[in-house]
C-alpha cells in the first residue's frame, strides 16, 4: 500500500537524523499532512506507531498538523517537521 511506502521513508529520515544526533531514542515527532495527502491523521497514527516497534522511534509522541491548503506545493505530500530525541 501507498502509506506504507511513506511511512517507512519517513521512518527511514526519522533514523538518520537521530543517528546524526548520536541518539539513543526519538521521544518526540512532529509531522504536516499535506491538505491532499490522502491519509487521516488518525489512519497515519495508527501506521506510525505500527511501524515504529522495534525502532528509536518505538513509542515516540506523535504531533501531526494537517494542512487544509491544496495550493501548497506540499499538499500532496507528509512533511518530517521535527524530532526531538535524547
Amino acid at each position: 500500500m501507498h502509506e506504507f511506502s511513506l511511512i517507512a521513508n519517513l521512518l527511514q529520515k526519522i533514523d538518520e537524523l537521530a543517528n546524526k544526533e548520536q541518539a539513543g531514542r526519538v521521544v518526540g515527532v512532529k509531522v504536516k499532512l499535506g491538505a491532499l495527502a490522502h491519509i487521516s491523521a488518525d489512519h497515519f497514527r495508527g501506521h506510525f506507531v505500527h511501524g515504529t516497534i522495534g525502532t528509536k522511534a518505538e513509542g515516540a509522541r506523535l504531533d501531526v498538523e494537517v494542512s487544509l491548503n491544496t495550493n501548497d506545493p506540499n499538499a500532496q505530500d507528509i512533511l518530517l517537521d521535527s524530532i526531538e530525541v535524547e
